[in-house]
């Protein structure tokens, strides 16, 4: 694992579109968190909100990040630098580590920590007039967090721990799989939300001491048979995913009992500190009886023909991919390693290109995107996924050790890598048109009309397809 600062193709002229953007917004009444042009801005009525919404669910006691941002006294020291990495928005380095473009694509994503432009600026004023404090009836109330023991996603109905792995401080990287565990359910169930720890032996595992750069599991019978109970999501990834996944209610992921887990795909890197830690699953399970209506799959494509040059910045490498079905996209998760700088995602249908996303890239933090519901892409089978990828291979990138290094493929975060990850419904055409006629009642969409991402759902009758008859004619 190496540390980051994303790089942008004319990211000056982007930040002066921006800045620009920003000038022209009609000025409207402050939002919680925010100030107008007139208002101090102060800590307790405005950075607080921010620092809740953002920061907080890494940056407390015996969480992720390496500083607590509670207290006015805890985030006074480090004013300067927030202002500085809040203001680099969805480049490498930036806090929160949120990197989706948002000039392009879809924009409704669950969960979305990004900062807004009026509260980058109100955090820029903040700083440049002494953070002051501000008034402590202002204070909102301080959110309450999982403690020790306790899980994000609330109380689990059942947590396997698997067995623990030690790197030393100065260890290669390793990857393989870890020995087998019972799960202890002696009954098949549904899993609702599933959530992933990483536990040390100390709190070396704070503030960014993890030996799990990312696990992938399995599910098999006594006799070491993989069980055939679907594709599960990569749930867990280095620094992301702490509140847990919740699977869409209709498609709940099988476990079988008397089955046991294990940790099939495993990387671990040493942190530069002999290190011991295992990690942990818990599970949350539908009611018994719940059966799904749905089967998830997941569409992960990308190539491995990577030649990422020596000391050169602006690198763009291009990987498509033709959908044999008609897919619902859940969620967008670009994958690089660390010359990696961005990553784009096109859909093409006929003769129509429109950008799903762009999003920054820090090796740092893996970020999945997960789409609102109406945001999904339906996208029809003969599409073309197009993949853009973005590297930076220069010493400007920190995540590069060596910029005198050609790089291709591989498993290392110092070789490269070029996928997309991206949970998909598979659908007959039958529930494809059920699932856009659905959409076009909820966005109330006229004839013709075009979304992001749903190439047809402006269309009663699909193009180049003759008329179906009326039902009186049926």
């Amino acid at each position: 694992m190496t540390t980051s600062s994303n790089r942008r193709l004319a990211v000056p002229v982007l930040l002066a579109l921006a800045a620009a953007a920003v000038l022209l917004l009609p000025a409207t009444p402050a939002a919680a968190g925010q100030a107008s042009g007139s208002d101090e801005v102060t800590f307790t009525k405005h950075i607080v909100p921010i620092l809740q919404r953002s920061c907080q669910s890494c940056h407390r006691p015996n969480s992720l990040a390496p500083m607590s941002l509670i207290t006015y006294d805890e985030v006074r020291p480090w004013a300067r630098s927030i202002k500085n990495r809040t203001a680099l928005r969805n480049r490498m380095g930036a806090m929160p580590p949120w990197f989706l473009e948002k000039d392009v694509g879809i924009q409704a994503i669950k969960e979305d920590m990004s900062l807004t432009e009026q509260e980058i600026t109100a955090i820029a004023r903040w700083v440049d007039n002494g953070a002051p404090r501000g008034n402590p009836d202002d204070l909102p109330p301080p959110l309450e967090f999982a403690g020790p023991g306790e899980w994000e996603m609330g109380e689990p109905d059942l947590v396997v721990v698997g067995p623990s792995a030690s790197r030393d401080a100065d260890q290669p990287d390793w990857w393989g799989a870890l020995p087998a565990v019972e799960t202890g359910l002696t009954e098949d169930r549904y899993v609702k939300t599933v959530q992933v720890k990483e536990v040390g032996d100390s709190a070396r595992t704070i503030g960014g001491r993890f030996i799990f750069h990312h696990a992938f599991f399995a599910l098999i019978d006594e006799d070491g048979n993989q069980l055939d109970n679907g594709d599960w999501p990569t749930i867990h990834d280095m620094r992301n995913n702490p509140r847990g996944y919740t699977f869409d209610p209709e498609a709940g992921r099988f476990v079988p009992g008397n089955s046991r887990l294990q940790w099939d795909d495993v990387h671990l890197h040493s942190n530069g500190e002999d290190t011991t830690a295992h990690l942990e699953i818990a599970f949350q399970f539908h009611p018994r009886g719940y059966e799904p209506t749905k089967r998830i799959g997941r569409i992960g494509f990308g190539t491995a023909d990577i030649d990422v040059l020596p000391n050169r910045d602006g690198q763009v490498r291009h990987f498509y991919q033709t959908l044999q079905q008609n897919v619902k996209l859940t969620m967008y998760a670009p994958h690089m390693h660390a010359a990696g700088v961005r990553m784009c995602l096109e859909a093409i249908w006929g003769g129509r290109v429109e950008t799903l996303n762009c999003a920054g890239y820090d090796h740092n933090w893996l970020r999945y995107y997960r789409y609102e519901e109406d945001a999904m892409p339906l996208l029809p089978k003969g599409t073309i996924l197009h993949g853009i990828g973005y590297f930076d291979s220069t010493a400007a990138n920190p995540n590069v050790i060596d910029p005198r290094n050609w790089t291709g493929f591989g498993h290392r975060a110092v070789d490269n890598m070029l996928l997309v990850l991206a949970p998909a419904f598979i659908l007959t055409d039958e529930e494809f048109e059920a699932e856009m006629a659905a959409r076009r009642e909820r966005l109330q969409l006229s004839e013709g009309d075009t979304v992001i991402g749903c190439p047809l759902c402006g269309f009663e009758e699909l193009p180049g397809q003759p008329a179906r008859p009326a039902a009186d004619q049926q």
